[in-house]
């Protein structure tokens, strides 16, 4: 995969399935089920179905392939993942402007700084500009 995440393999093979599994065929979707849901060895996985450790190897290793192939054609947990990052820096722009307005005026009277508030509106604009391109 090209696209470069800030998460380990086990949380990201989790991602492509939960966004792409039902793409995947029954035996796919049970063995990554089995090995990365129930944690089960490979071995445990192959006597389950009655084939090889290097059956159920190659199981994973085509729907990881073919989980990999979807994201690199569709990009959904990609843009989750911008997504859900923008959110977390307007949450705490959002905080921010919430703290400079509850201090309410200072002692001269004073309002809130208002070229703050409005430097911290612009970049919630553009964290939202960032997620249209």
């Amino acid at each position: 995969m090209n696209r470069a995440w800030d998460i380990d393999e086990i949380t990201k093979q989790s991602l492509l399935y939960d966004f792409y599994g039902q793409l995947l065929t029954k035996r796919q979707q049970q063995v990554m089920e089995l090995y990365h849901g129930e944690n089960l060895s490979l071995a445990e996985i192959a006597e389950e179905f009655g084939i090889s450790r290097q059956g159920v190897h190659d199981a994973l290793r085509s729907a990881r392939k073919a989980l990999d192939g979807y994201e690199e054609k569709l990009g959904l947990v990609e843009r989750f993942l911008k997504t859900e990052t923008a959110v977390q820096e307007i949450d705490g722009q959002i905080l921010a402007m919430i703290g400079l307005l509850q201090t309410g005026p200072s002692e001269g009277g004073a309002l809130p700084d208002t070229e703050d508030l409005i430097r911290r509106l612009k970049k919630v604009k553009s964290i939202i500009d960032r997620l249209e391109e």
